[in-house]
């Protein structure tokens, strides 16, 4: 059973309507007692990192989530806004985040040279490079493509928890895992067959698997 967590910042019709095409029951939820049945964590986010982190501390889903992750080690997939909450805070706010994984999120330097001729937010399709081998992400011939939106982006302290990167005026980090914890910064549910097999992969996951 995959369970979503719907705090009002994501995407999760589009998300649930992805894991009903591959045949994978979901649940949308701001309960944190639903958690409890919870197999598989979806975390989507669009917006604002304090913001989020504020809506999930007043509906009781932060210490809900830190409980079914870190203790039961339930398998959990932090999506864009998602991913960076994975983090232990931004640089778009003051909040601190659920910090499982060493990281900081951090915003694309605008005004810099690399981004002379580029707008904020990225947006679009982009393609990543896996890091390692994985059981979340699979090498395609020419590479996996993902759309992404997004004008900050998770920077990890150990290389080893980075599983893919980007490219976009800077290379950024645009996957990461540590253990049972799993982030993109791309959207799968608007990645048609890469954002697919993304959440496929995920569902095969064991409990405290890691790459």
């Amino acid at each position: 059973m995959f369970t979503i967590v719907d705090y009002g910042m994501g995407n999760v019709g589009s998300i649930q309507n992805m894991l009903t095409r591959l045949g994978f029951r979901s649940v949308m939820t701001a309960d944190p007692a639903a958690l409890g049945q919870a197999t598989r964590i979806v975390l989507p986010g669009v917006g604002a990192f304090d913001h989020a982190v504020g809506r999930l501390r007043e509906l009781g889903l932060f210490d809900a989530l830190n409980e079914r992750v870190l203790r039961d080690r339930v398998p959990v997939l932090g999506i864009c806004l998602g991913m960076q909450l994975l983090s232990g805070g931004s640089e778009e706010g003051s909040l601190p985040g659920f910090g499982w994984i060493p990281a900081r999120t951090v915003r694309f330097p605008a005004g810099s040279e690399a981004f002379r001729d580029l707008r904020l937010p990225h947006m679009g399709w982009n393609t990543v490079a896996i890091r390692r081998p994985n059981p979340l992400l699979r090498e395609w011939p020419d590479g996996p493509r993902f759309y992404f939106v997004h004008s900050y982006h998770v920077a990890c302290e150990d290389d080893a928890d980075v599983l893919a990167t980007a490219t976009y005026g800077i290379e950024f980090h645009a996957a990461v895992n540590r253990g049972n914890i799993w982030g993109t910064q791309f959207h799968p549910e608007k990645s048609h067959k890469f954002g697919l097999d993304v959440l496929k992969r995920f569902a095969g996951l064991g409990s405290g698997e890691a790459a």
